[in-house]
């Protein structure tokens, strides 16, 4: 039904369109945000001139941010751990049957927690390092409040009405189905299932926080140029992935980043990123007739759950009722105000 979006020649021109009809939408949403960083920054930046100093933080966070995107591309690749870590475990397990077989059964899955972790924890650095050269600034303020949270609530349930839709969609396209889940033994069994996709999310929590937490906060003297500095490194990490995704992720990090300092916090984002990745994890199985059935690899115990589906349709309507919950308090509180003004005149 969609094999036109195989061909080549409206593949690689398709996100320009798409990008040039979404930049109004995005524009319109969150102008009143992107005018309150400019503000913000020429008061950042007149502090400084008056004090004379230099605001180290965005050439700290660019530089660290470089390094640290490289480490994890040269040494927490999954190639990387076969060739390397995995052998020296092995061998250290060597006098251990059990821990060898495990190793074995496992080694695909080591691979991927390998580069979960190294993600996460590469993510996360700039965290316990930078009290040590900004000793005013408060990691709290990298997004980590939840002040405000459920004020902003309708936001990420807006998101998610969106998202499921688009994604039944696109969980037909043949490059998403070779792709997801990343961990392609994830469906082997419930273990294997369950253990990726917790060690995925701890990722995620580390991308938001890397991203729209502590790379947005240390350089808001940009003003939006926070936002699309960072968009540009999101953009690259998703190098490999499907082309149309890459391209997404243009709009995502630019969402995502405006949504982040729209509320002062990641959590939204986080939830938003979460909640995609696993349907589409579940979707690409499902396609694939593999989703877990065995509790463990080789184990003759099953659990079948048949309700997969549901659980998609289940958090869309989740989302759509809290967005129109959301909606209705707001469409209250309208009308309460123009009585007011009316009654008033």
């Amino acid at each position: 039904m969609l094999g036109w979006l195989e061909r080549p020649g409206v593949k690689w021109f398709l996100p320009v369109p798409l990008l040039v009809a979404l930049a109004p939408l995005v524009w319109l949403f969150f102008r009143d945000t992107w005018r309150h960083l400019e503000e913000e920054a020429c008061e950042l930046r007149a502090a400084e001139r008056g004090g004379r100093g230099i605001n180290l933080r965005p050439a700290a966070v660019l530089v660290m941010g470089a390094l640290i995107l490289t480490m994890q591309d040269y040494y927490g690749r999954t190639d990387f751990f076969h060739a390397q870590v995995l052998p020296w475990l092995k061998l250290k397990a060597a006098g251990h049957p059990g821990l060898a077989t495990t190793f074995s059964t496992y080694d695909a899955l080591g691979g991927r927690l390998w580069w979960a972790v190294t993600r996460t924890g590469g993510y996360l650095l700039p965290l316990a390092l930078w009290r040590l050269f900004f000793r005013r600034d408060s990691l709290l303020d990298m997004g980590l409040r939840v002040r405000g949270f459920l004020e902003h609530a309708w936001i990420y349930a807006l998101f998610v009405v969106i998202m499921v839709p688009i994604m039944l969609v696109v969980s037909h396209q043949p490059d998403f189905g070779r792709y997801y889940p990343i961990y392609d033994q994830a469906g082997r069994s419930w273990v294997d299932f369950i253990i990726w996709e917790v060690a995925y999310v701890m990722q995620f929590f580390g991308l938001e926080m890397f991203f729209r937490g502590w790379w947005l906060r240390g350089t808001r003297v940009f003003g939006v140029g926070a936002i699309f500095s960072m968009v540009v490194p999101y953009c690259m990490v998703h190098y490999g992935k499907p082309y149309l995704e890459s391209c997404a992720a243009i709009v995502a990090g630019t969402v995502l980043g405006s949504l982040s300092m729209k509320t002062r916090n990641i959590w939204s984002g986080f939830l938003v990123h979460v909640t995609v990745a696993i349907l589409m994890d579940i979707l690409a199985l499902d396609h694939k007739g593999q989703l877990p059935t065995a509790l463990t690899p080789g184990s003759t115990h099953a659990f079948v759950f048949t309700h997969w589906l549901a659980i998609v349709w289940l958090v869309w309507a989740g989302a759509s009722l809290v967005l129109a919950v959301s909606l209705g308090r707001r469409l209250r509180r309208w009308q309460a105000r123009r009585a007011d003004v009316l009654g008033g005149a």
